[in-house]
């Protein structure tokens, strides 16, 4: 449900591994699907294509379909909506994982639709829409899905995902998992803003400094709030904050492993921007305001950064790293 990057990735990868897969999209992307089918490559080597003809595509999850398992990939300003369509449709008690940036998604589609069963999902790699059609993983990592082995459906993806070499754990408590991810996600209106691929705007240490500022301003705050983080990167989340204020030269021998990201790859909030569409700054530094209001506390970064990228279309042109430093005041 919402066949965008993540969606028509990980779903084509799930179609891949012999499971039947309906994509449910917007008319953009499904006619992009119909013309030219599903290709998906990654920074590995993958390149594997699905023939339009072999694609299930609707523009509205089908009537009657009793689906095994439901992936929400939609972006978190359209959780709720798409939520309550499935409750609609699908029958009592379906197991459904949010696979959705920040922190709040699932809670917002029980709420919406308590009447399937919801779990948490995390994905940690960045993909990207290259050509119509054409969707590229351009860094690593393992998909998280919050439940057990007694949660039949998510074993049984799990199992198919392994044959196509992607690795999904499964987590009793994905909370800390989460927040570890959206720390990451703190650079993606910092690349959306820069105009830049990943990997290029990483090598810029003014880029790297605005990162690390956000990243501790939130680590300050959850400590405050007692919730814990989890290591999502080869360093724990305080000792990353050093590292990426190195020089450039350091940082590239130091995080090595972190910059083994695909030239190819960008942020989605970049795609977004740069079609006017609307941006999930509010599941990400939003999420940051509203932890700091629950302490009685500030944010002044983040607020700031969701400011940036709200007015964003009456500025249209990128940041470079001197300007995104005074925007955000920092020297």
């Amino acid at each position: 449900m919402g066949a965008g990057s993540v969606g028509c990735f990980v779903g084509g990868l799930t179609h891949l591994a012999g499971v039947p897969v309906h994509f449910v999209g917007r008319p953009r992307v499904l006619a992009a699907l119909r013309k030219h089918g599903l290709r998906l490559t990654d920074q590995d080597g993958l390149d594997r294509r699905i023939p339009a003809l072999d694609l299930r595509l609707h523009e509205a999850p089908p009537p009657g379909l009793k689906p095994d398992l439901v992936l929400l990939c939609v972006k978190s300003g359209a959780t709720v909506e798409a939520a309550a369509t499935l409750g609609l449709t699908l029958p009592l008690a379906t197991p459904a994982v949010s696979l959705q940036n920040g922190i709040g998604n699932a809670t917002a589609a029980h709420e919406a639709a308590p009447q399937l069963r919801w779990h948490a999902g995390m994905v940690p790699y960045n993909i990207a829409e290259i050509a119509p059609g054409h969707y590229h993983r351009g860094t690593g990592g393992a998909l998280a899905v919050e439940g057990g082995p007694e949660d039949v459906a998510l074993t049984a993806w799990q199992t198919a995902l392994a044959r196509v070499s992607m690795r999904m754990d499964l987590h009793a408590d994905l909370a800390p998992v989460q927040w570890g991810k959206l720390m990451l996600n703190l650079n993606n209106p910092i690349n959306a803003l820069s105009g830049l691929p990943l990997r290029d705007e990483l090598l810029q240490r003014g880029y790297r400094r605005v990162l690390a500022a956000l990243q501790e301003e939130a680590l300050d705050l959850l400590d405050a709030a007692q919730r814990p983080v989890a290591q999502v990167t080869p360093l724990p989340p305080r000792r990353l904050l050093t590292v990426l204020r190195l020089p450039t030269p350091l940082f590239r021998l130091v995080a090595a492993r972190m910059l083994r990201i695909d030239a190819k790859a960008r942020s989605s909030m970049a795609d977004d921007l740069a079609a006017g569409r609307t941006t999930e700054i509010d599941a990400l530094c939003g999420e940051i305001v509203r932890l700091a209001r629950s302490l009685g506390r500030g944010a002044p970064l983040n607020q700031r950064m969701l400011a940036l990228v709200q007015d964003w279309p009456r500025r249209r042109h990128p940041y470079t790293p001197a300007e995104l430093l005074r925007a955000l005041g920092m020297s």
